[in-house]
């Protein structure tokens, strides 16, 4: 950033830009998520596709794993040919396109639907991240508190696509409004995938409004030049450079562990919150879906809180693979939560506040991991190869994401010992995994070099 560029609280402007398209792209994503797995178990009589609780959460792993697979050709393409800030273009239209089509009550355009939303965010995914890291310079200390607050967007739109998508898709009183409009009331899920694809055009207004912010960043890569007018032949990676992408892999694994257990929240916690959990206040019913929103509510709370910890602690802070390490642990106590909410269930519905303990333990772990880990990868990853290492890096969600399905498939309401036995395995695995990886630090470390 050069000194004479605007600033906003001391970030460049092109951080707000890309903070708000990712807000209303995540509001996108997340909105049809949160009632997918819902739509696809309801029965046909109800609008559903009528699937049983193994191949619904099967097809949401292997949606959502495809989500985020597909960011490593992404990132090679806005490497190679397309620059980032024009595949963030074309992935957010050909998202909003996907979103329109799960609007048609019809089994061909429901998967249709899917394939293009998850070619939409692959293009859009690890490039708009890639900007937010082109904004500063390698060494800029303010990058964590960047990524921090980048991801404090995402959340926002976390929050808000649960409470109008799952309004829109489950509310009785909206259901009336469709009959009132001469609208089957089934068709109020199609109306939620379609204000999911709304908050995608939101977001792409945003992004080419204010674009101009941005001119400096995410351009096609030039291709260099000899002497001779020939195109020069890259630089070969060193084994230092070689060393720290060993790093990425590393905590790849350790991440995708981490993913498998947080994305149960769109797989089995939430069937876990529709059959088990109490969502009656007096007289009101809420949608079972709005639970969903709880993470990005702590998210919002708890970003600007650890993006000031990492800069007020300064070199002192905990490296990177440390803090991977404490992610790990609490989710790993979230799901240990569980066990005893698991054993009531079988007196009847349980109070929602078992989930909200359960999702704030689980945002302290994803704060200490999520954004570092973009903002780790985008400093380890040797600066030609960047777009593709964000995309091997979004490989670990999708490794994560297919588990979460897997997973998920073991979830049975009429059974609480088999729910405890679910749910107390996962909090194992995190447990044992944060034991492993922080014996390995010091290695870590050392494979960073002057990376931290």
């Amino acid at each position: 950033m050069t000194n004479t560029e605007k600033t906003i609280g001391g970030h460049p402007v092109g951080l707000t830009v890309l903070f708000f398209t990712e807000l209303w792209e995540r509001f996108s994503y997340y909105g049809m998520r949160a009632i997918l797995v819902l739509f696809m178990v309801s029965p046909a009589a109800q609008g559903g596709l009528g699937f049983d609780v193994a191949a619904a959460t099967s097809l949401y792993g292997t949606y959502t794993m495809s989500v985020y697979f597909t960011s490593l050709p992404g990132g090679f393409i806005a490497d190679r040919w397309l620059g980032a800030r024009l595949s963030v273009l074309l992935g957010g239209l050909v998202m909003a396109a996907g979103q329109f089509a799960l609007m048609v009550h019809s089994t061909e355009w429901f998967y249709g639907g899917l394939l293009l939303i998850t070619l939409g965010t692959g293009l859009l995914k690890p490039n708009i991240s890639s900007m937010v890291g082109k904004l500063y310079e390698r060494t800029d200390p303010r990058r964590d508190s960047a990524f921090s607050i980048f991801y404090m967007g995402i959340n926002v739109g976390a929050v808000l696509a649960p409470l109008a998508c799952g309004y829109l898709a489950q509310s009785e009183s909206f259901r009336q409004v469709l009959v009132s409009w001469g609208i089957e009331p089934t068709y109020s899920w199609h109306m939620a995938f379609g204000a999911a694809g709304v908050g995608m055009l939101l977001g792409l207004a945003v992004y080419v409004l204010w674009g101009r912010h941005l001119a400096h960043v995410g351009g096609r890569q030039k291709s260099a030049k000899g002497p001779d007018g020939a195109h020069a032949k890259p630089e070969p990676l060193t084994s230092g450079d070689w060393q720290r992408i060993g790093v990425i892999c590393i905590l790849f694994v350790f991440t995708a562990l981490f993913w498998s257990a947080y994305e149960q929240k769109g797989a089995s916690l939430n069937l876990f919150a529709l059959k088990l959990v109490d969502t009656r206040i007096g007289d009101w019913a809420f949608p079972s879906s709005w639970l969903q929103s709880m993470t990005g509510f702590f998210v919002i709370g708890l970003a600007p809180l650890f993006s000031a910890l990492w800069v007020r602690l300064g070199s002192r802070q905990p490296s990177s693979p440390a803090k991977f390490a404490l992610g790990l642990l609490f989710i790993g106590l979230a799901y240990t939560l569980l066990v005893p909410a698991c054993a009531m269930t079988a007196s009847g519905k349980i109070s929602p506040f078992w989930l909200v303990g359960l999702y704030f333990m689980e945002v302290v772990g994803e704060m200490c991991l999520s954004p570092v880990g973009l903002s780790t990868v985008t400093k380890l990853a040797p600066p030609r190869v960047l777009g593709v290492m964000l995309g091997v890096w979004f490989l670990a969600s999708a490794a994560g994401n297919k588990l979460a399905g897997y997973f998920g498939g073991f979830f049975v309401a009429d059974d609480p010992t088999r729910l405890m036995t679910l749910y107390g395995a996962i909090a194992a695995g995190m447990l044992t995994a944060s034991g492993v990886l922080a014996l390995l630090i010091p290695r870590i470390r050392r494979m960073m070099g002057d990376v931290h």
